[in-house]
């Protein structure tokens, strides 16, 4: 009854607890305080799943000592800053295990802190600013490929499909296009899980899972929040951001309605010498998402909901290293356009132990690329290139998982059907000409599950598999002689993983899994650029084994942190390249390997302050090149770092009353890398530290920050591409966005 009327989902893992009654509640008060005074003296307490989740379990009772004689100097302040949370659940392993007891490499941020909200605009980059693990391209926002753990194809997209699986909650956001680069604003947290992820996920996450998790409507009381801000970038121009987000109920208890809008305009700060122009890069991002969330009563919840984001690029933000800093010289623009929409629907019902969940999405997503091609082979004058990839993907799952004392349990279907297209033009600026593209069309289907056991107080086995039949056909489009399909291609993969977690004693956990990641073949366009040459490129698979330890909780310990070592094979690996006309093009370039060893320590040295710290270890190899890659052999693989790694900090301090201060800063390094596998994409990229300090006044629900990016206004080289049709002179560099200085508000009512 309790959960009906606070929307919240309520569970237990002791069919004793579901059996015991309580002296009942009535009033108007928040939903915890109601919670608390219905387990008052059932020897019970809750632990949160996630923010409308919770399960009751056993109060832990421990004898206290009696404390000695209060010590005659002054006392010091309670730390009321630091009164511990609920227990951290890991939502991404569709079991709700604990953070503390999840045999994995698993990081999760916080985005509901008030700080949060100033990098919110930012989407994918503020995250990757916190997580030396995860790295990505700089083409641009809305451009960029992501990688997870040094799991990295290549620095150019294509029809492949991605290494990192990205989620917003149960929805699946990405197949084969890039990052879509979404605004984080009322978005709960983030959950990245490390490795392959294919017993659970399927293809597409060889690397990893991002997985967004929205704060859901709240069918109890009505919310709403504002976030503004103005920036200003050195050497640039100026921009801001708009944010806002209402929650609604319907029909209270029943149904409610969260609604998110938001805009934001990053400044430029390229110059082009060529046309006489300033600040090119400007890029615009507007969107929003609804949700409408429907609790009928029976422990049933349904969701349905959409979202839409566009992002607008004027140009290119890469710059030319032998002409004058942050500027670079071209005929045309070269802008970009990223228009990405979703809707989904899920339903959920909770039994005492077991919960359901069915979720059925769609996306479409569809991105405009240009670049200048001007001195392209056979033509004369200024030539534009123009790249327009429109993706459909429309996925299902349906799984049940349950937990009792000693297990937990996962098991479930997905279905998946991905098009993409991909249309190319080439010639005069004004008039360019159909080239060749294709179209790819794959179909999943899979069932999956994972079975957790104790097998000793304190030992537990994980046993999990994926089978996997996937259909693939690509055809050519444009074709100049005649549009062909290839034959329907079909293929029955099994994904298992197994692995073992050991909790010797409280807040210290090791482990060790094996886990397997796979991606399918597709059509593409052939390196040797013919009119109508196209070709096939196989699937890879990727094999990971993983060793380490997490210990104390950043809810109740004073130090805490994780350290994981990791190996990796990967087999006949997937790569997007351009050839020598700058032209893309997809292959299998041979078999390689990955050797990883990361780490995240935090230390709480007063209530007040907290030092944080993660690094990152990689080496790659590729060890067994294809006979066309030979050169290559023992080259790093594209796009990742061999070291990187990043120290922060945060002040929080409760000056009087409900005047709060909170300070906060990092310097964080990116090693070197190259840019890809081949003499011409063999070009050096990273080194360099990039620096942010920020701060932050709340009094009540309203608060005043002030933030500085690359503090140091570091030029360094993020990424050395930015045009196909140039990349073989070797000067493209793509540096640091210039100092930027941001002031912001934000609101809650």
């Amino acid at each position: 009854m309790f959960g009906q009327q606070a929307g919240w989902t309520i569970g237990v893992n002791d069919p004793a607890i579901a059996a015991l009654r309580t002296r009942g509640v009535s009033g108007t008060m928040s939903p915890r305080a109601a919670l608390d005074r219905l387990l008052a003296g059932t020897g019970c307490t809750y632990v949160f799943v996630d923010a409308r989740s919770v399960r009751i379990v056993r109060a832990v009772v421990r004898r206290v000592p009696p404390p000695p004689p209060p010590p005659r100097t002054r006392p010091a302040p309670l730390p009321i800053e630091s009164t511990p949370g609920p227990e951290i659940v890991v939502t991404a392993s569709k079991q709700g295990t604990a953070l503390g007891r999840y045999p994995g490499t698993v990081t999760i941020i916080d985005l509901n802190d008030p700080r949060a909200g100033a990098a919110a605009s930012q989407g994918t980059e503020a995250i990757i600013d916190r997580l030396p693990m995860l790295s990505s391209t700089s083409l641009g926002p809305g451009r960029d490929k992501l990688f997870v753990r040094g799991v990295g194809d290549s620095s150019f997209s294509g029809p492949s499909q991605a290494t990192v699986g990205q989620y917003l909650g149960d929805v699946r956001l990405n197949y084969s296009a890039p990052d879509p680069n979404l605004n984080l604003y009322d978005i709960g947290r983030v959950e990245v899980i490390e490795g392959p992820q294919g017993t659970l996920y399927g293809t597409g996450s060889l690397g990893g899972i991002i997985r967004l998790v929205p704060n859901p409507p709240n069918l109890g009381s009505s919310a709403g929040s504002l976030t503004a801000g103005l920036a200003t970038t050195k050497h640039g121009g100026t921009g801001g951001d708009l944010a806002a987000m209402i929650n609604l109920p319907v029909i209270p208890e029943r149904m409610a309605v969260r609604a998110v809008a938001y805009r934001a305009i990053n400044p430029g700060y390229i110059d082009d010498v060529g046309r006489g122009l300033k600040d090119i890069n400007r890029t615009a991002t507007a969107g929003g998402r609804v949700t409408v969330r429907v609790s009928p009563g029976g422990n049933w919840t349904f969701d349905i909901g959409g979202g839409y984001q566009t992002i607008d690029i004027r140009d290119g933000q890469y710059a030319q290293s032998d002409l004058p800093p942050l500027t670079r010289r071209t005929l045309i623009a070269q802008p970009f356009d990223n228009h990405f929409k979703l809707a989904f629907a899920t339903a959920r019902k909770t039994w005492a132990s077991t919960e359901l969940v069915s979720t059925t999405s769609y996306v479409d997503h569809r991105i405009a690329t240009t670049f200048d091609a001007t001195g392209f082979p056979g033509t004369t004058g200024p030539v534009r290139f123009d790249e327009n990839v429109a993706t459909t993907l429309l996925s299902h799952e349906t799984r049940l998982n349950g937990r009792g004392s000693a297990a937990s349990w996962v098991a479930g279907l997905s279905l998946v059907h991905s098009v993409d297209r991909l249309r190319r033009r080439l010639g005069d600026p004004l008039s360019p000409l159909p080239i060749l593209g294709v179209r790819n069309e794959a179909t999943e289907a899979a069932v999956f599950g994972q079975y957790t056991l104790r097998i000793a107080p304190k030992l537990n086995i994980t046993l999990g598999g994926r089978i996997n039949y996937a259909e693939a056909v690509g055809e050519t489009l444009d074709n100049p002689v005649a549009e062909s399909a290839e034959p329907k291609r079909s293929r029955l993969v099994a994904l298992p993983m197994a692995g073992l977690s050991w909790q010797p004693q409280d807040g210290l956990l090791l482990f060790a899994q094996v886990q397997q990641g796979y991606r399918p073949a597709g059509l593409a366009v052939a390196e040797s650029g013919g009119a109508s040459a196209v070709q096939r490129f196989d699937a890879d698979h990727l094999t990971t084994i993983e060793t380490g330890l997490r210990f104390g909780s950043a809810q109740r310990s004073q130090v805490w942190g994780n350290v994981t070592a990791s190996f990796a094979r990967w087999v006949d690996i997937q790569s997007d390249l351009v050839d020598a006309r700058g032209l893309p093009f997809t292959t299998n370039i041979g078999d390689g390997r990955i050797f990883g060893l990361e780490g995240q320590i935090a230390w709480r040295i007063t209530p007040r302050l907290t030092l944080d710290s993660a690094f990152f270890l990689n080496k790659s190899q590729l060890d067994r090149p294809g006979p066309l890659y030979v050169a290559a052999l023992d080259r790093e693989l594209p796009s990742i770092a061999g070291t990187g790694g990043r120290v922060g900090f945060r002040y929080h301090s409760i000056l009087m009353g409900n005047l709060a201060l909170t300070l906060d800063g990092s310097v964080r390094y990116v090693g070197n890398s190259s840019l890809g596998i081949g003499q011409l994409l063999g070009l050096d990229q990273g080194g360099y530290f990039d620096t942010a300090i920020g701060a932050r006044i709340e009094l009540g629900n309203l608060g005043l920050s002030f933030d500085v990016r690359n503090l140091g206004d570091v030029r360094g080289n993020r990424f050395a591409f930015g045009n196909p049709f140039t990349i073989a002179v070797g000067n493209q560099i793509t540096p640091l966005r210039p100092r930027t200085i941001r002031i912001g508000i934000d609101a809650k009512f």
